[in-house]
């Protein structure tokens, strides 16, 4: 018999896994990788330290096993590990992933998107904090402009990888004056724009509650152009407050994570580019993974029907207050 989906402290189960391949990015975003801190002399992980693709699939079947549904990719930028497509095959193949998801600044999503979507990939998920060209050059933190990531989320449009989500960090005194453009851009396409309170994730970016633009501001500044109304949630621990324009012409979400933490229902975790298991976005250590992999032991190595997962059972029990994972 295979194991029982574990729960943890608060009842709740592991529903959503997310993945991260690499810790490389061609953006350098202040609210995540400041060019300050992982300029050029930084040292990223060597490539045995990563998980390879085929000890990412072994884990995410036992994942399966105990529940997970939902498996989204994330880094770093994905798109910059060599072969991604290939894992994208791998995880598809395995019974029980009902939505298999990216998150990607998009740079890369042009090239890749056709063949993202030949290998399994459901949908994807698009960063993109303004439509204004120096917002958003100072914001990716390398000067890009914009063209190039809007030609990305047309052609996974293209390719069928929808609804498409588009992430926007909203900071005040940076972007705030992008909220409305970026909802119209897309308003009527079935593309959903998210706006993220920027939030604070550890010692590098520079957080204060005073950059903080609150949901509820957010909201305002749309309705008072475009009439909202609250929509249901579709399923537990969605992460956005889903808002639906009046007119009918679709939707926008609204991720409170300052203002409103949603901790309480989160059915989130997270593998690392390492190997470690980690219940929230904002937890130090984590449960190592990778060791008992590689050593072979059988926790971690053989199919879910023939033994336990004890490890990660363990640490999707020891889940509890404080998780506020957004991404």
């Amino acid at each position: 018999m295979p194991p029982a989906a574990p729960l943890d402290q608060l009842g709740r189960p592991m529903r959503d896994l997310r993945i991260s391949v690499t810790d490389r990015c061609n953006f350098r975003c202040p609210y995540c990788m400041p060019a300050e801190i992982y300029g050029e002399k930084y040292e990223f992980l060597a490539r045995p330290e990563l998980l390879s693709f085929e000890e990412i699939e072994r884990l995410a079947r036992l994942f399966v096993e105990l529940g997970v549904e939902k498996i989204r990719i994330t880094g770093g930028e994905p798109l910059l590990r060599h072969g991604f497509p290939r894992l994208v095959e791998q995880l598809k193949a395995i019974e029980g992933v009902h939505d298999l998801t990216l998150t990607t600044n998009g740079w890369l999503l042009e090239k890749h998107a056709k063949f993202l979507a030949e290998a399994g990939l459901d949908r994807v998920t698009v960063s993109l904090d303004s439509l204004d060209d120096e917002v958003f050059g100072r914001m990716n933190g390398r000067g890009f402009d914009v063209s190039r990531v809007l030609e990305g989320i047309d052609a996974a449009d293209a390719a069928g990888l929808r609804p498409i989500k588009i992430n926007c960090v909203v900071e005040r005194g940076c972007n705030e004056a992008s909220i409305v453009p970026l909802a119209e851009r897309f308003k009527g396409t079935g593309h959903i724009v998210r706006f993220i309170e920027f939030m604070d994730v550890g010692t590098l970016n520079d957080w204060n509650l005073a950059k903080v633009v609150p949901a509820a501001e957010i909201v305002e500044r749309l309705h008072s152009v475009h009439p909202l109304r609250p929509a249901d949630r579709r399923y537990r621990g969605e992460v956005a407050q889903r808002w639906e324009y009046e007119d009918g012409s679709g939707e926008i979400g609204v991720i409170a994570s300052v203002s409103a933490p949603f901790c309480g229902d989160c059915t989130r975790a997270r593998l690392t580019i390492e190997g470690r298991l980690v219940t929230c976005l904002f937890a130090a250590g984590g449960v190592d993974l990778r060791g008992p992999l590689r050593a072979g032991e059988s926790a971690a190595t053989a199919t879910p029907r023939n033994a336990r997962p004890r490890p990660i059972q363990r640490a999707a029990r020891r889940r509890g207050r404080g998780s506020r994972c957004t991404r």
